[in-house]
Parts: structure tokens; sequence; C-alpha cells
């Protein structure tokens, strides 16, 4: 379903401040910081509030304000663009915040981290879904705006799911959880994934996680229970509680079956069960609870303020709303997390319930990748906002698979026009080069806009649209003057546009895969260019005779009878060439590999899942 109650919620949360949050007579409007619209408050007045270390370097606000577009007068400058627009799932009392790292190595140092797998299977599209769009968010950071993220994904390896799992498979769970955290690790890097900047897994932090727990204990936060099992207070932390989602589970005070004092308090340790996987710790032999692993980790590699936390929708609460209670209880501070981004739900066509192994809806991502490419899914991320609900079908992939054969297929013409194999009417070289600049800025606003994707695809189609108009007049004339410059930057800024999120464009190598796919595509080149050579040779026959005068009319027709049979009978003699030729072409482009004929030369070009390779998937 789509999260329309979700972002309603959201975009209510982050025009509250902290002191409306908490009913104070102050009010200090962060709207700003979320939408990038001028913010109610004096910037000089927030700037001077400010700890001297936590202020841009001099010059620094002009800088920013550049690429924001924005004046320094009347905007907070200490946005970054991408998180100047950023109405993300923002904490409701955040304040505006310059990300922890003080080191402005070409712009910022962001610090991020990444709710990882529960790994007792393997993983499905739902999850790529998720991963991969922040992927393309951590690709925009990095490459479009110069900010480096440094990322830790945790890794859940023990848990209840693991042990069920690991009981039903007669293996252990420290067995069952690596057999799948390096699954998971593959279809990672099938999808082109970056990988973290560490991972780090539950089972290796478990001193951590203790002390971490004894800390929140001694802060009167949380309680042992006389069963061996230690939870965190609700009602004890108040107001705080609550900030991300400002939704309680409905649940009521009064418990039953369980040594819980409030139906609200949460498990940060449980007490090991006959023959379960367990730790020695202050409270008996157990393990740690779901939501203090993440907030252990993020805060042993991150200290007490972290920048960027991501995760799926379904995390938010109440996963994400417990994170932030633990840290804040454990550093004692006002604001632990600065920005929580959240990616939609990918949903199954003609199905309202998010794709999930619970209800068994799912497709593997190992499965998916035998039918689609990665590339064909990073388009389908690309066309909606990673905070959006998507629908997943055939028809939705199509849509993504033609989309880059449209862009495929301009860069071969193009390049064959720089190569004057495709011979045009003069382009309008001024109109290219304004369209190409309009792009960038589009691409580049749309970035800053909550990591738009889908308008900046658009705006990289529509510069697409317009140079192939202009290859569309094609002209005999070879000697028409060639626009290369114009066309070689346009696809040199497309093919990286394209790279830089995690797509091919511009190899080859792509459709075709496997280490052996440089050799493969020398080998295509070489059989099409002898299937030219072989198809101009059967073309290439003698011109009809000129024009005689009259008084050889007579001594003329004969010749002209015999050149004219000659010519038909070379006809006949190559007509098994040229229908040769045609075969050839016929049967690579059941294997996806398409051939051109031109008037010079033939190029060719990749369409993935030709024919043969759709009958052998639809057979099996």
């Amino acid at each position: 379903m789509i999260l329309n109650d979700h972002i309603t919620r959201e975009k209510n949360l982050s025009n509250l401040s902290l002191a409306d949050r908490r009913g104070n007579n102050t009010r200090t409007s962060v709207r700003q910081f979320t939408t990038g619209r001028p913010v109610p408050c004096s910037v000089q007045s927030r700037k001077a509030a400010m700890p001297q270390h936590c202020l841009p370097p001099r010059g620094q606000d002009d800088a920013l304000a550049e690429m924001t577009g924005a004046s320094s007068e009347n905007t907070c400058p200490l946005l970054v663009p991408m998180l100047g627009r950023m109405w993300a799932s923002t904490v409701g009392r955040l304040t505006p915040r310059v990300p922890h790292s003080q080191q402005f190595i070409s712009f910022l140092k962001i610090h991020r981290y990444s709710c990882g797998p529960t790994v007792y299977d393997r993983a499905h599209l739902g999850h790529a879904c998720s991963y991969v769009r922040f992927d393309i968010i951590r690709r925009i950071m990095t490459r479009f705006f110069g900010i480096e993220v440094i990322m830790v994904m945790g890794i859940t390896d023990i848990d209840d799911k693991i042990i069920k799992r690991a009981n039903e498979m007669n293996i252990s769970p420290v067995a069952l959880a690596r057999i799948y955290e390096e699954d998971f690790k593959q279809d990672m890097a099938a999808l082109k994934v970056l990988p973290p900047t560490v991972y780090m897994r539950v089972t290796d932090n478990i001193p951590q996680i203790i002390s971490f727990i004894k800390t929140i204990i001694a802060s009167g936060q949380a309680y042992a229970t006389s069963q061996g099992n230690v939870y965190f207070d609700v009602k004890s932390w108040g107001k705080r509680y609550g900030v991300l989602t400002t939704i309680y589970p409905d649940t009521q005070d009064e418990v039953v079956g369980t040594d819980k004092r409030h139906g609200k308090d949460f498990a940060l340790w449980k007490a090991a069960k006959p023959q379960e996987l367990s730790w020695t710790s202050p409270w008996g032999k157990g393990r740690p609870g779901w939501h203090i692993e993440c907030s252990t980790i993020s805060s042993a590699v991150f200290g007490k303020q972290l920048d960027i936390h991501t995760g799926g929708i379904d995390l938010a609460f109440p996963h994400h709303e417990n994170e932030i209670a633990q840290c804040e209880v454990y550093h004692q501070c006002e604001q632990w997390g600065n920005y929580f981004l959240h990616s939609g739900h990918l949903h199954v066509k003609g199905s309202q319930e998010k794709m999930s192994k619970s209800l068994k809806n799912f497709i593997t991502i190992k499965d998916f990748l035998k039918k689609f490419s990665s590339d064909q899914f990073r388009m389908f991320c690309l066309r909606s906002r990673y905070s959006s609900g998507v629908e997943f079908s055939d028809d939705t992939m199509d849509d993504a698979k033609h989309l880059l054969q449209a862009i495929s297929s301009f860069i071969r013409d193009a390049n064959a026009y720089i190569k004057g194999q495709l011979v045009c009417d003069p382009v309008r070289e001024d109109i290219l080069w304004e369209r190409l600049a309009n792009t960038k800025v589009t691409v580049k606003a749309a970035f800053a806009d909550d990591f738009d994707t889908s308008r900046a695809v658009a705006a990289i189609m529509d510069l697409i649209h317009h140079g192939n108009r202009q290859l569309k007049a094609v002209t005999k004339d070879a000697g028409s003057p060639r626009s290369s410059v114009v066309y070689g930057s346009i696809i040199s800024y497309i093919e990286g546009f394209f790279n830089a999120l995690g797509m091919s464009f511009g190899e080859r190598q792509v459709a075709l895969g496997g280490d052996n796919s440089a050799v493969l595509s020398n080998v295509i080149d070489e059989l099409v260019r002898f299937r030219a050579k072989v198809r101009h040779y059967a073309l290439a026959l003698p011109e009809e005779a000129d024009a005689v005068p009259m008084e050889g009319v007579v001594a003329a027709e004969g010749a002209k009878q015999e050149q004219k049979e000659k010519r038909q009978q070379l006809i006949q003699e190559r007509k098994p060439l040229l229908e040769a030729c045609d075969s050839l072409r016929g049967d690579l482009a059941a294997f996806g590999i398409h051939i051109k004929d031109r008037a010079a030369v033939s190029t060719w070009e990749i369409e993935e899942g030709g024919q043969v390779g759709q009958q052998t998937k639809k057979k099996s």
C-alpha cells in the first residue's frame, strides 16, 4: 500500500521543534532543515548558539549556499544540498546540525549506520529494493556531491528465527548464520551494491552489548527480572519516547504471562532457553534483544552522534524508535540520530501487502537475477522515490528494460554518428549544448531535493529525446559536416551519470557478462564486420549502361542486353550470400544481438533476454 498516512505523519513531524514537542514557550522551527525553504528564525542567532567547533570553516557558508542555490543570508549555512531538502523520516524534535565529522574534505564526511539482514534465509527482492535504493543515495552523496560516507552495517547473526531454522536443519545457529551471511554478500555484489566500510556481527560484540545494558540499568531506565531478562522501562523515559513515529503500540499496561512491568517495555537481554546458544552476563546466561544490537554497534563506532540511519519503513517502529531511546539514555544526550531515512515497501502486483518471507509472497534475489539483470532492477528503483512504496511486476520491469534499451540505442547511434557511420544533416549544436547544460542543472537540483532519482532520470531521457531528433535527419551526403564534440559530450555525461549510480552503460560487457565478456565483445565485432564485407560484395553490382548516341543504338542494344543478363546472373549467384547475411542477423537477434545495417558499415547492440533466452526461461 502507498504510505500516504506515514508520509503525512512525517511531514507533520518535520514541522515540530524540540520546544514544540516538550511544551516550552520557546519556538524554533526546523522546517527549513527538512524542506529547504527559508528558516523562520535567525540564521545568525542559530550560528551564534552553536559551539565554535560545529561551524564550517570560513567561506564554507557561501560554497554550501551556492550548491543549494540559496542565499546564505536566509538559508541555514550548515546544510549540505541533499540533507537540506530531505524530508526523510526526521525525528520530530531534531535541531539543525552539521554532520558529526568536522573534516571538510571536498565537502563533508558523513557517518551512516544501516540495519543489516537477519541471516537465517536467502534475501528476497524486498530486501534488494531497500539496499539498492540506499546504495543509490550513497553514490549520489559521494559521486555528485563529493561527500565521503563512512558506513557501518550490522549483521544480526543470533535471533529467534536463526535458532528455529538451525534446529530445523540440524546445524548450529552459528553455522547457519555464516552460510546466509555469505549468501547475502554475494547477492549484494550481484546487484552492484557497494559494501559498507565495515560489517559488524552481533556475536562479535556481546561484551560491548552487556556493558551498554549495564549503563542503561544504572541510569534507571531499565530493570532486570528474576527470570534473567532485562527490559527497557518505557514509562521511565516519559515523553521522550515516541519522537520518531509518535505511535504507541496497542497494548495495555497490564501484562499477562510475562515478567515485564509494562506492556510497552522491550527486551534488552533475553534469558536463555534450554540448549539455546547463550552468553554469560550479570543477569545469567542469555543473548541480546533485537534493538540493543544496533544501538551498541553504531555507538561503538560513531559515538554519541549519528548523522544518518537507514532502513526499511517497517523498522521505524519499534526498532528505530527503541534505538533512539536506548542511545539517548546511554549517551545522556538530547539527540542521538540526526536523520532516519526509510525506504518504502516493495509490493507484488495486485497485492496491498509488502513482499516478505512471513507472507510467503517473495522472490529471492537469485531467482530474480535468472530473469532480469541488476541494471534493469536498478533502473526500476531509480524510477521512484526511495521513500515511496513501489509495485513489482513483469510490466514494471519491462518498462525499466525498455528505458535501458532506449538509452543504449541512443549511445550506439551517437557513437556511429561520431565515427561517420551514420550521416545526418548538420545539427543545431547550440540547441544541444543548451540542453546538456540544462540537464546537468536539473539533475543536480533533483538529487538535492530528497534524492529525487525519478526526476533526474526523466531529465536524462529528455536529453536523449532531443539528441535523437537531430540524428533522425539522415542524408546520403557523405561530406556533410559532423558535430562530434557535442555528441561526445552528451554520451560522456550520460554514461558518467549511470556509471556513478552503479550501472554500466557504454560497456557491452554489461549485457554479455562473465569474465570473458571483453573477448566475446571483440568476437562479435569481427563477426559483424565480416558479415558487412560479404553483404557489400553481394550488393556491389555493375551499374546500368549509360545512354548512347542514336546512330549507335542498334549496336548498343546488344551490349546493353548482354550487360542486363550478366547483372541478373550476378544477382542470382549472390542471392544466397544476402540470404545468409539475413539469416545470421535473425539468428543473432534471437540471442538479443541486434545488427543495424547502415550505408557504410554495420553496427550491433545487445538487448538482454532475447527470444531464445525468454523461451528457455518460460520452459523452465
